[in-house]
């Protein structure tokens, strides 16, 4: 005899890829998973000791191997190569950008790693459409973003380096 009674399983991959339902926002997904990762990675980095940013850099790699399993799986079942609910990969391309970030963590840092995120991710100027294009499912899906999270990276160096955050 079927026991019917228990309940239906968790859905692990639409919870992973879509943060816990954040990707269900009306209003910017993206940009609300982006907000959202930001304090996540402040509380790392400030709490993580002399480490805090590597370890915020093993969050975004543990964030994007299960975000790129996650996607994979939603984006089979919704038959969509990319759907928008998908915002993981924010998750994880923020997470990269911060990680960048100068230690101890500032707000000035903290915002402009997040502008310079949202425009390269919305943009999509080359390389990261050629990433877009180029690479399947999710890590595809994944990979994008952490071009975007690369090119917004090496920007925040520059100016710590400068001394300008």
């Amino acid at each position: 005899m079927i026991d019917n009674t228990n309940p239906k399983p968790v859905e692990w991959p639409r919870i992973v890829a879509t943060v816990f339902g954040l990707g269900y926002s009306r209003v910017a997904p993206g940009t609300v998973a982006s907000i959202a990762a930001l304090p996540v990675a402040w509380l790392v980095v400030a709490f993580g000791g002399a480490n805090g940013r590597l370890w915020l850099l093993l969050i975004t790699i543990l964030t994007a191997a299960f975000g790129a399993w996650a996607c994979e799986l939603y984006s089979r079942a919704k038959t969509d190569p990319d759907p928008s609910e998908c915002v993981i990969d924010e998750v994880a391309g923020q997470f990269l950008v911060c990680a960048f970030c100068p230690a101890p963590p500032t707000l000035l840092a903290y915002l402009l790693a997040f502008v310079l995120f949202r425009v390269f991710d919305i943009t999509k100027l080359w390389p990261i459409n050629e990433v877009e294009r180029r690479v399947p499912g999710g890590l595809g899906i994944m990979a994008d973003d952490i071009a975007a999270a690369l090119m917004a990276s090496v920007i925040i160096m520059v100016l710590a380096h400068l001394g300008l955050i």
